[in-house]
């Protein structure tokens, strides 16, 4: 998957009991688990031998440890901007458990009460793409879900709230880049495995 341009790479971290569940995780600092961090040090062979200017983690443990155990731990930088939404009031809570006290509640439309809002993520991710169009390189981001989503809708010039077109496994590697020109931001691969 050779370019002409610089591609970011965005690699979801490995499971934890929650992302099991399905219970929000924003800013719970959840470990990985076993199978988790199995699949974190998979990511490093699915990486092998691409160089990256810069790699970048949330400070989140679950983040931070994947990009370790894949293999980028010396080089990886926590950046609070890459943190996962935080969901307040909804911090542990299943989707299902949400919608049974209201009903029609989605997290990209609706936002969390005492959280965030897609509004707010935007804004994070927005910060993180002026710095990686700054930069104009290789880059490697280890984050969480929501977020990632977030950040690539904002990439392709989307409102954050469409992030919820996208999907994203655990220790999945998605790229973004460009197509003809740096005018035209593309998603070049998604939640590969």
């Amino acid at each position: 998957m050779s370019s002409a341009f610089p591609q970011i790479h965005l690699v979801r971290h490995g499971e934890t009991a929650w992302s099991l569940s399905g219970q929000h995780t924003g800013r719970t600092d959840m470990p990985l688990t076993a199978a988790g961090e199995a699949a974190a040090r998979g990511v490093a062979d699915r990486l092998k031998g691409l160089p990256f200017s810069a790699v970048w983690s949330s400070p989140s443990q679950r983040a931070y440890n994947t990009s370790v155990l894949a293999g980028f731990g010396a080089q990886s930088i926590k950046m609070d901007d890459l943190q996962e939404w935080d969901y307040g009031a909804y911090e542990g809570r299943t989707t299902r458990e949400i919608l049974a006290e209201r009903p029609g509640w989605n997290v990209f439309r609706d936002g969390c009460p005492q959280g965030e809002t897609a509004a707010d993520v935007g804004a994070r991710a927005d910060r993180i793409i002026d710095r990686l169009r700054e930069a104009n390189a290789d880059t490697l981001i280890f984050s969480s879900a929501h977020f990632l989503r977030v950040l690539t809708a904002r990439w392709l010039d989307l409102p954050p709230q469409d992030g919820a077109l996208f999907v994203l496994d655990t220790a999945s590697i998605s790229v973004l880049g460009y197509e003809h020109d740096l005018g035209e931001p593309v998603v070049r691969k998604w939640n590969g495995k």
